[in-house]
């Protein structure tokens, strides 16, 4: 910037050196970045104990370069949201859905773990979210009548006796229910016992961000794989999916 002569013009720091007035802007712009930088946090969840919620907001921080997938994982995703799947485990694209399958399974299904963006604004009913569905007994699925047990799951023939949410899951430093995910996001996550009338049991698994309106989904568990659902789930990254 210069005055009427020319000249440019300059300030002083109380050091006695010399910054022209572009410098001095420059600098307090890197100054407000830093701040905004700092600023992110935590939201509340309404409660009135500053609790945090799930989905909440990013900070203003500039996030690292995603991390390659681990040892024994490949790197799957869809629209724009990634998620690290088992090496050996099929996956496949429908509908604006995610499905990875176990080996030996040929169908999205027992076994299978889903990404399910939009769940919500999909699915006839609104179901999770709707009135809070994945909170109740009966929020394992839109329609939850028919058994999903190795046993009945293919021909879906068999109808629902009872169903059960199992107890929240605590996790240091978070309110009971809630999990990290890979991109910072607290996601809800809930599990259901389900008995069937045959008396088969099945168990249904729901990662769910509200507010993203993005779920991953185990259908009907498997427990061979039951640590690595969640594992699976908890390398979701939503941070380049646009809302």
């Amino acid at each position: 910037m210069s005055d009427t002569s020319g000249r440019t013009r300059v300030g002083f720091f109380p050091t006695g050196r010399v910054f022209s007035l572009p410098a001095l802007a420059a600098a307090a712009t890197a100054l407000t970045l830093v701040a905004a930088g700092c600023a992110g946090g935590d939201s509340s969840d309404g409660s009135g104990d500053g609790a945090p919620k799930a989905d909440a907001t990013y900070s203003g921080v500039v996030p690292a370069a995603e991390a390659p997938a681990p040892e024994g994982f490949s790197k799957a995703g869809i629209q724009k949201i990634t998620i690290n799947a088992p090496e050996g485990w099929q996956t496949d694209k429908s509908n604006g859905t995610l499905c990875m399958r176990p080996p030996g399974e040929s169908k999205c299904g027992y076994g299978s773990l889903q990404v399910l963006p939009k769940v919500a604004k999909k699915d006839p009913n609104k179901w999770p979210t709707k009135d809070q569905a994945f909170d109740k007994d009966e929020g394992w699925a839109s329609a939850p009548d028919t058994c999903r047990s190795l046993n009945t799951w293919e021909d879906g023939n068999v109808k629902v006796k009872s169903q059960k949410l199992q107890p929240l899951v605590e996790n240091e430093g978070l309110k009971p229910g809630l999990v990290y995910l890979a991109d910072g996001l607290k996601a809800n996550y809930r599990a259901w016992t389900v008995t069937c009338e045959n008396n088969d049991t099945f168990e249904v698994r729901l990662w769910l961000l509200p507010l993203s309106d993005i779920a991953v989904y185990a259908w009907s568990v498997d427990s061979q794989y039951s640590a690595l659902y969640d594992k699976v789930a908890e390398s979701m990254n939503t941070k380049k999916y646009k809302r």
